[in-house]
């Protein structure tokens, strides 16, 4: 009889005896990769996206062991058909500098490419972290635009009339306020639209390692993400609205318009972990509802 051979304990070994796939996979993923620092990551629109590429790594890696246990090999057919797809979505957004086309089917890819060697039952395990990977294909400008727009309109005017009520001379065209001598523009930062992308990514990704809680939780806590980061955004326009009214436009657009950010985000996910500890009797609940 023989004796069972152990299952590897890192992924390097799998790589070595796929080299060619690997080196292939690496000619597509270096090119992609400084396209997004160059273009995204570099933003605030996208300094989420190595974060969330490397915890979703993470996520893989971490279960390595139980992946292994369950490997089989996936179907030859939907693996051809899938490749065949993602490849032709990459090079159609290569060709024509369609980021979120090229790196949404970059992922595609490694995705086929997880099924093709760990099979159906092992993709099904790893849902969530595939799906969490696709927080990094950037958002186009069209759509950026056409959503943060009502995002705009409603932070200045929310932020003009709380403080016209407190007494601040303010006024509001549009997206652009007023206050004494100064003129601030409420811009896409401002507005809510990247904060609600990382804050949605972040939270899924706490419910998932914490809890590993029922699906209607987790949709349920995700409705709090939308309002803690619009109201999050609110406080951040009144205080650099207010910096601005007493120390000037060079302080509110200097140092403290990063820190007014930053203090705002963590305030958001905060206000997200309070929600998640008021609804832990609802949690455990819908918890053992799923598992009865």
């Amino acid at each position: 009889m023989e004796a069972a051979v152990p299952a590897p304990r890192t992924p390097f070994p799998l790589l070595a005896a796929h080299w060619p796939l690997a080196i292939g996979l690496l000619a597509l993923l270096i090119p992609t990769l400084i396209s997004l620092g160059e273009q995204t990551w570099s933003t605030d629109a996208g300094v989420h996206g190595p974060i969330i590429l490397a915890t979703g790594i993470w996520l893989f890696a971490r279960r390595w062991h139980e992946l292994q246990a369950i490997r089989t090999p996936g179907n030859g057919v939907l693996v051809a058909a899938g490749t065949a797809f993602a490849l032709l979505a990459y090079v159609f957004g290569r060709a024509f500098d369609f980021l979120a086309i090229e790196v949404g089917a970059l992922i595609l890819q490694f995705v086929v490419l997880f099924y093709a060697l760990f099979g159906f039952e092992a993709t099904k395990r790893m849902w969530f972290p595939i799906l969490y990977l696709f927080f990094v294909v950037p958002i186009p400008g069209w759509v950026v635009d056409s959503l943060t727009a009502p995002l705009k309109s409603y932070v200045s005017h929310s932020a003009t009339w709380l403080l016209s009520a407190a007494g601040y001379p303010i006024i509001r065209e549009g997206v652009v306020l007023y206050i004494a001598q100064y003129q601030l523009l409420v811009e896409d930062a401002c507005a809510g639209l990247n904060s609600l992308i990382s804050l949605t990514a972040i939270s899924l990704f706490y419910i998932y390692i914490l809890h590993n809680a029922s699906w209607r939780y987790s949709l349920l806590l995700m409705l709090w993400v939308i309002p803690a980061a619009l109201l999050a955004n609110l406080v951040r326009v009144i205080a650099l609205v207010l910096i601005t009214y007493y120390l000037g436009n060079e302080a509110a657009q200097g140092f403290l318009h990063s820190t007014a950010g930053l203090i705002m985000f963590v305030t958001a996910l905060l206000g997200i972990f309070a929600a998640d500890s008021l609804m832990t009797p609802l949690r455990k609940a819908l918890t053992r509802e799923s598992a009865a």
